[in-house]
């Protein structure tokens, strides 16, 4: 009996003992926080050793270095914002003394660091290599040399050649140790003993369920099986979504819609019906909105100011015709609506809505016939209302619209809806309709911006969604002009780069009558993920990406987690993985695709392969079993369990996945155990070994 009491002993000394040495603490010795505002320059998010006046200094001191090469800028910026990583106190010290920038991970480091650096372990010789001969105004590198023998700094701008002979000596000196000798700075966010990044999935398995061409997708608010569909003419219609496996269609009947607004919408290439929002109170209150495009010269309704003014520094006369239009000619629009009848009904029983606009949200002419964007959505944690707009059109955006803070064009809008602004308000701020501004938009810390605008410097948003775990997660695919097309992480004030960038890539217009903004002077936030004009088209022609969701059905496990994209012409579907989560840290893979053997509706294959013949894919779409939608020309596509195409995932259950997900509102997710569970849990193992060591004693 002693002897089992010895071994349950060791146990007990093993479940007591510390994994790593490495713990949370910051460079001021406090404990790390959360902000009461998100960090937007620094990409660290939950708890974090900044709060947003530090991370204002880390920004302006990253302006002030003038940093010419783009990719030593944005290494530079990583090593700066490390200063918000929880881990900060053990990067800016070694043997207890503070240093002016992190430990950086090289070779040696990493074999004695407890953190899983997944090939990032050199990053120390990626600086170096990266940042060489780049000069650096007040280079934090150059501080740690002030007052030393032989290093006299006589100007504010230096290279790192300026005072190392090689890449060896430089990483000797910033690629040491840090104070335990398990941590240091990869270029991320500090984690340990991460695992491997996941492998993509091995495919993903689609059924059709409806032969209609859809542009929007909205889940019914109210948490049922239907969803609202809009097309680009101008109709949205009520359906239901059948039961996963029931081998049924979409309930959807085309010559009843919810509502028509054909009379109003302009629809032409890229003109029509854009998105449609329904209010996050809509079973109530029966408001929602749709967003499109209309012609001043065919309805008298739509009239508006033009996006090309004196304030943005644009003279309509001179844009000349685009496409026989003149400028201005067509209009950005939304309206809101209502599906309260008379009947004292609730909403969410509505199968028809009102034709008249309850009233006009927003109304902007538009300078060209492309690039405007459209989608609109409500914002999950706070309940503004998101409008997503491309820079107006325009090879180039020639009159840098996307980079003009006074312009809306090339922007992310932030508005709120439930709020009416009094006629004061719509003059003194310059509003262009009946909406409120929220009173954390960033121009309240950015006076120059627009107070509509949430972030800045995109083409055309082609699609944007909250991760439904975690609403933090505001992802966007933007439309390049001929070489990249990016997926973006969308954080508050954020500038995403054009027309300074396309992507990752330094961008040169053919023309700018409307003036340039030197990419030195701004702070671009890179995409997370995105693919070259080449990989989907060999001769770099069309291409054009369509954003979609992060994927968090239980239907296909081997899918749980993955942000997926497409591109519009390549019929290509992308699964975007993050590794370690949540650091923004994105590995995107294109994924092969097929069609069920038993799809309730047949599918058109690509002559001579198995690929479904998808044609454009428009968008994607969610329902609220978190079910994910490919809206494509040819119809619409449901994802469904893997093994129904054949496809292997060690992960699916096939019984279990045969039953729908429940009503994720009446079943939310099982939070993590709170500190205090944890330290619950602690105190028990303790008690537990300690009565098992007097029970020990008393047998022996």
């Amino acid at each position: 009996m002693a002897r089992v009491l010895l071994l349950l002993l060791l146990f007990c000394n093993l479940l007591l003992l510390k994994p790593s040495s490495s713990h949370y603490a910051c460079t001021d010795s406090r404990a790390p926080f959360t902000p009461k505002t998100a960090l937007s320059f620094c990409p660290y998010n939950g708890t974090v050793c900044c709060n947003s006046t530090a991370e204002l200094k880390l920004q302006s001191q990253f302006k002030a270095m003038n940093i010419s090469d783009p990719g030593c800028a944005s290494l530079l910026k990583s090593i700066l914002c490390a200063r918000c990583d929880p881990f900060s106190a053990q990067l800016f010290r070694v043997d207890s003394v503070p240093r002016p920038v992190p430990v950086l991970c090289n070779s040696t480091v990493a074999a004695n660091s407890s953190q899983t650096l997944q090939g990032r372990e050199d990053f120390c010789a990626k600086v170096w290599d990266t940042c060489q001969n780049v000069s650096l105004m007040n280079s934090p590198f150059a501080a740690s040399l002030q007052g030393q023998a032989g290093q006299q700094i006589t100007s504010n701008f230096t290279k790192l050649t300026d005072f190392w002979q090689s890449k060896a000596d430089f990483c000797n000196a910033f690629g040491g140790a840090s104070a335990d000798e398990s941590v240091c700075f990869d270029g991320g966010p500090v984690t340990l003993n991460s695992s491997a990044t996941p492998s993509p999935p091995s495919g993903m398995c689609l059924e059709k369920i409806g032969n209609g061409s859809f542009l929007s997708m909205a889940a019914h608010p109210d948490g049922s099986a239907r969803a609202f569909f809009s097309d680009q003419p101008g109709k949205i219609w009520l359906a239901t979504i059948p039961k996963q496996g029931s081998g049924e269609t979409l309930g959807l009947d085309e010559s009843n819609p919810f509502l028509d607004l054909t009379d109003e919408v302009y629809f032409d290439t890229e003109l029509g019906m854009m998105a449609i929002a329904f209010h996050p109170n809509f079973a109530q209150n029966g408001r929602f909105f749709a967003s499109f495009n209309c012609d001043k010269s065919e309805w008298p309704g739509c009239a508006g100011k033009c996006s090309c003014n004196s304030d943005v520094n644009c003279d309509p006369s001179k844009l000349g015709s685009d496409n026989g239009a003149a400028p201005c000619q067509y209009q950005a629009v939304i309206a809101e609506f209502t599906a309260n009848g008379t009947a004292p009904q609730p909403s969410s029983l509505a199968t028809r809505a009102k034709p008249s606009e309850v009233r006009r949200i927003f109304t902007m002419g538009l300078p060209f016939t492309a690039h405007h964007g459209g989608q609109i959505l409500f914002g999950p944690s706070d309940g503004y209302l998101y409008f997503m707009m491309g820079d107006g059109g325009g090879a180039g955006d020639p009159y840098n619209f996307a980079q003009n803070k006074k312009s809306l064009l090339g922007k992310i809008m932030r508005l709120d809806v439930d709020t009416m602004p009094s006629p004061a308000e719509i003059e003194q701020l310059g509003l262009w309709g009946n909406y409120s501004i929220p009173k954390d938009n960033p121009y309240v810390q950015d006076k120059e911006l627009q107070p509509e605008i949430w972030a800045l410097g995109l083409r055309n948003p082609w699609r944007c969604s909250f991760d439904s775990e975690r609403p933090s997660y505001f992802m966007c695919a933007d439309v390049g002009q001929d070489r990249y097309e990016e997926v973006d992480l969308i954080t508050k004030a954020g500038n995403y780069g054009w027309r300074d960038y396309e992507g990752p890539y330094l961008y040169t217009p053919q023309q700018s009558p409307g003036g340039n903004t030197p990419a030195n002077s701004i702070a671009p936030i890179f995409p997370v993920m995105g693919y070259n004009h080449s990989e989907v088209n060999k001769n770099e022609g069309s291409a054009s990406i369509t954003g979609g969701y992060f994927y968090r059905s239980k239907t296909d496990p081997c899918l749980q987690g993955s942000y997926l994209y497409a591109d519009l012409y390549a019929s290509a579907i992308w699964a975007g993985i993050e590794s370690p989560e949540n650091r923004s840290n994105f590995t995107g893979s294109q994924i092969s695709f097929s069609c069920a053997r038993d799809s309730p509706l047949n599918c058109s294959f690509v002559p001579g392969s198995s690929l479904p013949a998808l044609g454009y894919i428009f968008s994607f779409g969610e329902d609220n079993n978190k079910d994910i939608y490919v809206l494509a020309s040819s119809g619409m596509y449901r994802v469904v369990r893997p093994s129904r195409c054949n496809y292997a995932c060690a992960k699916e259950n096939v019984t279990a996945a045969a039953i729908p997900s429940p009503n994720p509102a009446s079943s939310p997710p099982s939070p993590s155990p709170s500190p205090a569970c944890r330290l619950a849990a602690s105190a028990s193992t303790v008690f537990f070994c300690s009565s098992l060591l007097l029970l020990l004693l008393v047998v022996a």
